[in-house]
């Protein structure tokens, strides 16, 4: 039903995030069994955490296997045409531009935790952060894709890259551990709000024969521009050779500045 495309999607993240709140809830419990205060983690706990989660690996394989089943459906159609890129809709095209630049300032979340421990955070502390901002994510992610079934994507998709945006600033300016901990929560709103409903999004901007392309673009567009993005963090953080970089709040400043450039282009450019 193309009416509750958002919340099909947002039902579909929420899962999928629901999954990693309970996985990094086990990983908390090993570390405080283990090792809790430590600021680093060590090779034993790691190798435990690792071991355990072989065990939901497994039961994913399992389930997959046994209880899903092949609908059918465009598999099985004859006389494919030719992929190109020029058959897209203009729209699209702008989207995909936009998200291209907005993911370059949008490095690996590794950077936060790195910023965390750097404000004082602990190995559990950081678990614990993961599994608030898990939470907020799952709470809100299927709400969020709702909203967008309402009041449109676009909207949704522009509110969160500016909390995106407003995050970061917090994450730049923060001096405490406690106030990564906090920003790190309210960036699990950022991506409950834009996750699913950029994909549904996608759904909007291309007729159904050109959605596996469309999908594929977009998915590749954001899988190499994400690689340059965390090379990108990483010399502004630490620079190269010689030059020492910015420091640690100089990637958090660089993802806001694209998230509100790509806010008013996607606002501006795609109706």
């Amino acid at each position: 039903d193309e009416s509750n495309r958002g919340y099909a999607f947002g039902f579909h993240r929420a899962g999928d995030t629901a999954g990693a709140f309970i996985g990094i809830a086990i990983a908390a419990l090993i570390v405080w069994l283990t090792q809790a205060g430590s600021l680093q983690i060590t090779r034993a706990t790691f190798q435990t955490a690792v071991l355990a989660s072989v065990i939901p690996a497994v039961l994913a394989v399992i389930v997959l296997g046994v209880g899903a089943k092949d609908l059918g459906g465009a598999g099985g159609r004859s006389g494919a045409k030719r992929f190109s890129f020029k058959e897209f809709d203009s729209r699209f095209k702008n989207f995909l531009f936009i998200v291209v630049i907005f993911t370059l300032g949008n490095s690996s979340d590794s950077f936060i935790i790195l910023r965390a421990q750097e404000r004082g955070l602990n190995v559990l502390q950081t678990l614990f952060m993961l599994m608030t901002f898990t939470a907020i994510y799952t709470i809100l992610s299927s709400r969020f894709g709702a909203l967008s079934d309402i009041v449109g994507r676009r909207k949704l998709i522009v509110a969160g890259w500016l909390v995106y945006g407003l995050v970061y600033l917090g994450f730049a300016f923060a001096r405490a551990g406690w106030q990564i901990w906090l920003m790190f929560g309210l960036y699990g709103i950022y991506y409950a709000a834009t996750e699913g409903v950029a994909k549904a999004f996608v759904a909007d901007l291309v007729p159904e024969a050109q959605r596996g392309a469309a999908y594929g673009l977009f998915n590749a567009a954001i899988g190499i521009t994400a690689l340059p993005a965390s090379f990108l963090a990483g010399l502004l953080w630490q620079g190269f050779g010689q030059w020492l970089g910015f420091g640690p709040s100089a990637p958090f400043l660089f993802g806001a500045a694209l998230a509100l450039i790509a806010s008013v282009l996607l606002w501006r450019r795609v109706k």
